[in-house]
């Protein structure tokens, strides 16, 4: 996470969140690091590119909205049966699957992979739109970091395109 922020030079907002409410609502914990940079950047864009969710006043960068969002979707009958995280689902409190912490302006999505009954696990899994989910076995933060700065973290390496390493945030606070 300190790798993060030294690389786009941001200043940690330090923001105060309830995380047992949080948590509460989902039913499981959320990755430590990931609470750190919640923490320190609230929701905002990285590079330009990467769409980082966490507190936004607005539903666009809202962590908490989005994911309501997305599981009303998905449980929408009237939708037909097929996720839109298929082959998985979107996580459901108590249950297995998946849940977006942040994107890209090009259509990749990262997620973590959510199990109530193993709290202690959040694999990443990320996706280019419209392809086969991979899986991480490493940190949020590591993940991002690799995002922003190695070009061969195919396909989801952006440092090959020379943008800048800036942090911009969303929303109030």
């Amino acid at each position: 996470m300190q790798r993060v922020i030294e690389l786009t030079g941001w200043e940690p907002l330090g923001l105060s969140v309830d995380w047992t409410a949080m948590e509460e609502e989902l039913q499981c914990p959320l990755p430590a690091d990931y609470k750190e940079l919640f923490e320190a950047f609230g929701g905002g864009v990285f590079s330009e590119s990467v769409y980082f969710l966490a507190r936004d006043e607005g539903i666009s960068f809202d962590f908490l909205a989005q994911w309501r969002a997305e599981l009303s979707t998905d449980r929408d009958s009237s939708l037909g049966s097929v996720s839109a995280m298929d082959p998985y689902a979107v996580y459901a409190p108590g249950g297995k699957g998946l849940v977006t912490w942040a994107s890209t302006e090009w259509g990749d999505q990262y997620c973590w992979l959510l199990d109530a009954e193993r709290p202690g696990e959040h694999p990443v899994l990320a996706r280019v739109e419209d392809n086969e989910w991979r899986r991480y076995d490493m940190s949020t933060s590591e993940f991002l970091y690799r995002v922003l700065t190695d070009a061969d973290f195919k396909p989801f390496g952006i440092a090959r395109y020379n943008l800048d390493k800036t942090f911009r945030r969303r929303g109030g606070e």
